[in-house]
């Protein structure tokens, strides 16, 4: 199958791109480039590349391809407050033209990177569903993810599937890694600092998942069959997969035994709390989705790659690894206008 990957450049992308050549797709991948440079030890090179804005999207782009999955976009709540307008631009207007793009191409299937934050703040008694539970969005980012699944699925046909995939937050090592995430920033900090300070409670609930897992749902979205996938939309975690902040800085902190545990409760109890429903996934797909990764496996791996790639303080607080520092950083260089547009 030749697979379009759009946001191949990105985190969870450059994980994902060998995973399905090893699958036997030819994937082309189709980036604006922006973390190009932010690697550490070797990248796969090897397939065709498309640096291209996802905004800037055309039918000749998507020629000859059979699927796509689409993670392109602002990739949390900071990015999406960087300038007005601009992550409704990115996230809701690029992701409508490049599914209008595909359908006219008669591409068979459109998966689509959504997110959990759209369930915003919730009440923490009753794990949220994917259908019948509120979406209470509360950031551009949020927002637009689920406006964006609701425009995709109004275009579902036989002919053009669409289906939504719904991570939870993700961990575990990538050669494009972020520290701006919760577990990967808990166990960073640990290791570079020996030091993990949450400033919560810890008592807030966060869902999260391996990135190798997060893969293992979007190729699950290629091989199973249409009638199970078109027009719905998964969370994607692992059995039990709702942990507090402090469930999550323990682990790290199991990783990093000599690291201290510091609960400042400076910001008090923190309102962003919520746990979410895996049995659709774990059900449903349970032919073709086998998750494989835990907090401490994940934890491990991350070690791992901290000692390998002689992983300082200055990565994990540095450009590479932090994605509103890498972009602020381009605009002042002049690489890129307030627009995210590249110049020159």
């Amino acid at each position: 199958m030749r697979i379009l990957l759009t946001g191949n450049l990105g985190y969870i992308g450059t994980v994902l791109l060998p995973l399905l050549e090893q699958e036997g797709h030819e994937v082309i991948g189709f980036d604006s480039g922006y973390f190009m440079d932010c690697t550490f030890g070797e990248v796969s090179s090897k397939h065709k590349q498309i640096i291209k804005d996802i905004r800037d999207v055309e039918l000749s782009d998507v020629k000859g391809i059979d699927s796509i999955i689409h993670l392109a976009g602002l990739s949390n709540d900071p990015l999406g407050e960087l300038a007005p307008g601009l992550t409704e631009e990115i996230n809701l207007g690029g992701t409508i033209k490049l599914a209008k793009v595909a359908k006219e191409a008669g591409i068979k299937r459109f998966i689509y990177a959504s997110s959990q934050s759209m369930y915003g703040v919730s009440n923490t008694d009753n794990e949220l569903d994917e259908d019948s539970s509120e979406k209470n969005p509360v950031t551009s980012y949020a927002r637009t993810k689920w406006e964006a699944e609701l425009e995709l699925m109004k275009m579902q046909t036989d002919e053009f599937m669409v289906c939504a995939f719904r991570p939870s937050t993700v961990f575990g090592a990538s050669p494009r890694l972020r520290c701006d995430i919760v577990f990967n920033n808990l166990v960073g900090c640990a290791y570079t600092t020996n030091k993990i300070e949450i400033k919560s409670d810890g008592s807030p609930w966060r869902p999260v998942v391996h990135v190798r897992d997060v893969c293992a749902a979007f190729i699950a979205g290629i091989n199973a069959p249409k009638n199970l996938l078109a027009g719905r939309a998964f969370n994607v975690g692992i059995p039990n997969g709702n942990f507090t902040v402090r469930d999550l800085a323990q682990a790290a902190q199991r990783a990093v035994p000599q690291s201290k545990l510091i609960f400042t409760g400076e910001h008090g109890k923190d309102s962003r709390t919520y746990k979410v429903s895996f049995n659709r996934i774990l059900t449903e797909l349970k032919d073709y989705f086998k998750p494989s990764w835990n907090l401490d496996k994940g934890a491990e791996e991350l070690i791992n790659f901290f000692e390998k790639n002689h992983f300082s303080e200055n990565d994990f607080r540095g450009w590479k690894t932090t994605r509103l520092m890498r972009l602020n950083g381009m605009i002042e260089q002049g690489k890129i206008d307030n627009k995210l547009r590249v110049i020159g």
